[in-house]
């Protein structure tokens, strides 16, 4: 199981998220290029530890445990997943 970034951080990307994370797992940074053109962060599926530090950081309840993620919002487990094929 793994955390998801979804259609809250879209325009928002506040990034308290990236701070907490131990792992680092949460892109594009701040420091990135990727940072200002892309709408949202991603969480990185195959690098998240599942430790749950981000969520709470969260200020617009955008990331949730992939299994609890809103109906309405399913789509951005691949959109998240496939942000990382990309790079």
């Amino acid at each position: 199981m793994t955390y998801v970034i979804t259609q809250p951080c879209i325009t928002v990307k506040d990034a308290s998220c990236v701070a907490v994370c131990p792992v680092e797992c949460i892109h594009p940074t701040k420091d990135e290029p990727e940072y200002a053109t892309e709408s949202q962060l991603y969480i990185d599926p195959e690098t998240c530890i599942d430790c749950g530090a981000c969520e709470p950081e969260c200020p617009v309840d955008a990331i949730f445990e992939e299994e609890f993620v809103p109906e309405k919002w399913k789509n951005f487990t691949a959109i998240n997943a496939d942000w990382y094929k990309k790079r």
